[in-house]
């Protein structure tokens, strides 16, 4: 294999990299900032390291007149991070991405370009993995995207649990570190997503979330987080009860009244609905038949319905 080697002592390799990352899903009802799903749609990246100092970027797909292709780019900030974490920078980078997630609909594109990169920069390293462990790669990855939720289910697939943990460094500073274990789907269980036109900042929709909650309604969030882990490991059947939230997605309708209004109805017909990480998209777990699936879309004027697989590999 023909590689390069840096200043660093790093070895670049010569040949291209490709991973492909799914969407994910974040939150699932009451696991705010902490459970993910990955979904079967997914990025895909090509990068190579260069002699150049330049940075070679070209995107198609869903996004590709508004994300940028210079070192600002996602995709590129967090190779870049990744190498920096390993010791050392390539002069220059070619990055092809194919995108087919839908931005800011709440299904983890950021999460996706950014476990991508993470995973691209190690790949182009020799022994990498040396350099760049799992957990040091959610950590990184959680350090870009500022919560570990998304990013671990984009890099583990099926459903995760993330966390933060305080940690001190070398320098005595407290930071906080991105945690995370990944959970098996039932076979059964299967994703309705219902993607409006418009999109809706993750920032804007955090603004919206009340500073405390009461007790009752603490609780009642707890005992379903809890439930979530059994109902998606292996009883479907509690996917509605285990979904139930009061924690964050009745405060954000104002910024979402139609995605609010689509949820409430669909679980007033016992339906598993959720909004879609930070929305605007509304996700369906579901394991019942498709013929009731298949009606939904005629309930949801102006979103667009996609069936998707629940992914049970991460970035590969």
């Amino acid at each position: 294999m023909a590689s390069k080697r840096a200043s660093s002592g790093l070895t670049f390799k010569a040949t291209m990299a490709q991973v492909s990352v799914p969407a994910s899903s974040a939150n699932v009802g009451p696991g705010f900032d902490c459970f993910g799903i990955a979904l079967e749609l997914r990025d895909r990246y090509a990068a190579q390291v260069l002699d150049d100092p330049t940075f070679d970027v070209d995107v198609t797909g869903e996004g590709a007149d508004e994300v940028k292709k210079d070192a600002k780019n996602l995709v590129i900030k967090a190779m870049m991070h990744g190498f920096e974490h390993m010791g050392g920078k390539p002069k220059g980078i070619a990055l092809r991405a194919l995108n087919v997630i839908p931005h800011g609909r709440g299904l983890g594109s950021s999460a996706s370009a950014i476990v991508g990169g993470l995973t691209l920069a190690r790949s182009l390293v020799l022994t990498g993995e040396q350099y760049m462990s799992d957990e040091d790669l959610i950590t990184l990855a959680t350090e870009l995207e500022g919560h570990p939720d998304n990013v671990a289910a984009a890099f583990y697939g099926g459903a995760t649990i993330a966390w933060l943990e305080n940690s001190i460094d070398a320098s005595g500073a407290t930071k906080s570190i991105g945690k995370a274990v990944s959970l098996k789907v039932d076979d059964r269980i299967k994703a309705l997503l219902l993607v409006p036109d418009n999109q809706l900042a993750t920032a804007k929709a955090r603004k919206l979330l009340p500073e405390t909650i009461s007790h009752q309604d603490a609780v009642l969030n707890s005992s379903r987080a809890a439930l979530l882990v059994h109902a998606l490991a292996q009883r479907p059947d509690l996917l509605f009860n285990a979904t139930e939230d009061l924690l964050h997605q009745s405060y954000r309708a104002s910024a979402m009244p139609k995605t609010i209004a689509l949820m409430q109805k669909l679980r007033g017909a016992g339906l598993a609905a959720v909004v879609s990480g930070a929305g605007p998209s509304v996700m369906v777990l579901y394991a019942n038949s498709e013929d009731e699936i298949d009606q939904i879309p005629s309930l949801a004027p102006g979103f667009t319905a996609m069936k998707l697989a629940i992914a049970k590999t991460g970035a590969q």
